[in-house]
């Protein structure tokens, strides 16, 4: 098994462009990794998260394992639309394996360490990122920075990341949904 982990942005703006781009990447770790069987390593947060891990999940012999900062029944407030829930849910079930985060002093600190074991346990990690600093400890921006300090393959789908303080996705326009690719 070849095990993709998953960093990125939660609310995002033009999602068949990122979609190309997720599909871009696995067909390159496909290549390199040797038609391996892919698990995902993902949060299941909305937006980036459940991208890659529908797209994985898509292919044959797909596994999941989701990978919760808090408890399923604390972290599923996070997600306000009923939609959003049920899709967690859905994706939740389909899991393989579910790895609980120790509990943690701040919900903040439940992040970190859910990004961070995404990282450590990931082949190779696919970020649906705009390329920016992270907004906080546990940040997209963080993670792929650790991830390039371990040297692990990154497959980096470019991203807008929402307007700061608000709900509103950007896109990078004609970069959007583009793949780099780094440690392949």
């Amino acid at each position: 098994m070849i095990r993709i982990g998953v960093t990125g942005h939660r609310i995002l703006a033009e999602i068949e462009r990122i979609q190309g781009g997720v599909e871009e990447a696995l067909c390159r770790i496909d290549r390199v990794f040797g038609g391996k069987p892919m698990t995902c390593i993902s949060s299941l947060a909305e937006g980036a998260d459940r991208i890659v891990a529908r797209q994985v999940l898509m292919r044959s012999g797909a596994r999941l394992i989701v990978v919760l900062p808090l408890p399923e029944s604390e972290y599923i407030d996070d997600f306000v639309s009923i939609e959003s829930r049920a899709e967690f849910s859905n994706l939740f079930h389909r899991a393989d394996e579910v790895a609980q985060i120790p509990s943690t002093a701040t919900r903040e600190q439940a992040y970190e360490a859910a990004g961070k074991y995404v990282v450590a346990n990931s082949d190779v990690l696919i970020a649906i990122w705009d390329g920016g600093s992270a907004r906080g400890r546990s940040g997209t921006g963080e993670m792929v920075a650790l991830a390039r300090e371990r040297g692990i393959p990154l497959a980096w789908v470019h991203a807008g990341n929402r307007d700061p303080e608000t709900r509103r996705p950007r896109t990078l326009g004609e970069s959007q949904g583009l793949v780099s690719f780094e440690n392949f």
